[in-house]
Formats: C-alpha cells, sequence, structure tokens
C-alpha cells in the first residue's frame, strides 16, 4: 500500500487541478502495482482509503481544517472535515501498518525561522514514525540547508534518487548537496528496510522531471512577490505555506503543472518502492 496525503486536494492546488491530481496519484500507485490509500479525517474517524465522495468533499469544501499532528484529536473531537499534512499523514500511516508515503515536497525550517521557530511538524513526525516518505525534495519557499540539518540532527536519512543535489519541490535542484545519492531503487529499499527497523522515518528526494521543473530564477521571483503580498496582508503560520503556493501558482501556471506531474510521478515511484519492499 501507498499511502497519500489530502492537504494538496484541499489546500495545495487550485480546482479542478486539485481532484484531478489526487486521482491521477491513485491511478499511478495502481498502474504499478500498489494499492493507494489516501488520508483524511471525516466524520470523528482516521480515514486510511478515502472513497471518490471524501476526494471530492475534500476539493470543493470551503474551509476544509489542514490537520497537523497537533491537530487530529480536536479534528476527530469536533467531527471536522480534515485535510491531513505529511506530519498528520504519516502518523496516521504508521497507526495504520503503511510504510511507504508519496507527497509532493515536504515542510521545514522556513525562512526567518531565527525570528519566528517557523519550523514544520514534518520533520519532527518523519524522524517519529518508521515510514519512507517519498517526495521531491523541500519546498522551495523554505530555508532548505536549514531544513536539511534539522533532519541531520533527528536523524532522518535523506536520499537523493539520481542526482548529488538535493532537489526543492518544482524545482530540479536547491544547490545543495544531497548527503546520500542512489540511483538503484534495490538500494534505496535496502536502505529502507534497514532504517524502518530503527522505528524512525526517511526521506527519499525524487527530483521532478526535467521537462516539467521550473527555472530557479523564475521561480525565486514568483516566490519574493507572494512573500511580499503575504506580509502585506499579515499572513502568517500554518497559512503560510498554503498562501505563498496559491499565489505563485496565481502568477505561473507552470507551476501547477509542475506540481501535479511531481505528485504523479512520486506517487508511481512509492508504489514500486513499496511493491519491492514486500517481496
Amino acid at each position: 500500500m501507498v499511502a497519500l496525503e489530502s492537504t494538496v486536494i484541499a489546500h495545495g492546488l487550485p480546482r479542478p487541478a486539485n481532484l484531478e491530481a489526487a486521482r491521477a496519484c491513485e491511478a499511478a500507485v495502481r498502474t504499478a502495482g500498489a494499492t493507494p490509500a489516501t488520508i483524511a479525517i471525516a466524520a470523528s474517524e482516521l480515514v486510511v482509503g478515502a472513497d471518490e465522495a471524501l476526494l471530492r468533499a475534500l476539493a470543493d469544501t470551503p474551509k476544509v481544517r489542514k490537520v497537523s499532528t497537533r491537530d487530529i484529536a480536536p479534528a476527530l473531537a469536533l467531527g471536522e472535515l480534515g485535510a491531513t499534512t505529511v506530519a498528520a499523514s504519516v502518523e496516521i500511516a504508521s497507526l495504520a501498518g503503511i510504510s511507504v508515503f508519496a507527497t509532493g515536497g515536504i515542510g521545514g525550517v522556513h525562512r526567518g525561522a531565527e525570528r519566528t521557530d517557523d519550523v514544520s511538524a514534518d520533520l519532527l513526525a518523519i524522524s517519529r514514525y518508521p515510514v519512507v516518505v517519498i517526495c521531491a525534495g523541500a519546498k522551495l519557499i523554505l530555508d532548505i540547508p536549514r531544513t536539511l540539518e534539522r533532519l541531520e540532527s533527528l536523524g532522518v536519512p535523506v536520499v537523493t534518487v539520481g542526482s548529488d543535489e538535493f532537489p526543492a519541490f518544482t524545482v530540479r535542484s536547491s544547490g545543495h548537496r544531497s548527503p546520500y545519492r542512489v540511483d538503484d531503487p534495490a538500494r534505496i529499499v535496502a536502505i529502507a528496510r534497514l532504517r524502518l527497523s530503527q522505528r524512525g522515518g526517511i526521506v527519499v528526494a525524487l527530483p521532478v522531471e526535467e521537462r516539467e521543473a521550473l527555472d530557479p530564477r523564475d521561480a525565486e521571483r514568483a516566490l519574493a512577490a507572494a512573500e511580499a503580498e503575504a506580509a502585506r496582508l499579515g499572513i502568517g503560520g500554518g497559512d503560510v505555506t498554503p498562501f505563498l503556493l496559491r499565489e505563485i501558482a496565481e502568477r505561473d501556471a507552470r507551476a501547477v503543472r509542475a506540481n501535479v506531474a511531481l505528485l504523479v510521478a512520486n506517487a508511481r515511484f512509492a508504489a514500486t518502492i513499496a511493491v519491492a519492499m514486500t517481496s
């Protein structure tokens, strides 16, 4: 099985690309021989394997709760419809016995965290739960050197597939060296099995395909404009990431195409790893 997050459906992509991407990710997992399990919270239950009706609700309902680890208990008790972040999805996947999870880009240490102490719960969750996290690296909006340093401090192995440099979501390279490069999926499986035996998670970064990747300079310009708008509106905390991603998407349609492409590629690769880990 391959676990999939749901914040990308409710908060990460505009309509109708959000529902189309969710369906495409699930189809990619099935085509590669695994079973998809999109994670969410609905009707006071942890859902591991959202059905079509729930996928539609997550895509179309205004103000779906963004659920990180701190929000799981309140969202369940209050009966809220919740879209789970990487952190919450990894925790719930582990509870369900699923050891492979696919997402777009992980959260991390935000730029300016030395002032705000804004660090995503994703990093701690990955360190705590024995789940292989397949992603396209960390989001470009983050302080990537500090994110890699925090992952090291938490004891999380970081492996990049086919590249010496750690990717930055819709950009193929962050400009920072990956701790490990592995080209052979069989070796990734070997590393993952050993890491999971330590009862912790691992980050496996798959760079977005070159034909879909954004130019780093264009991406930085779009980010700078989005950050300025966020500052003008006084947006902070957990609202920052979805706001910046929406702003960037509105400024550059290529960002949405790249986001969807990497989501599907990550889901497909995660299925390959999941199948290999069960053989």
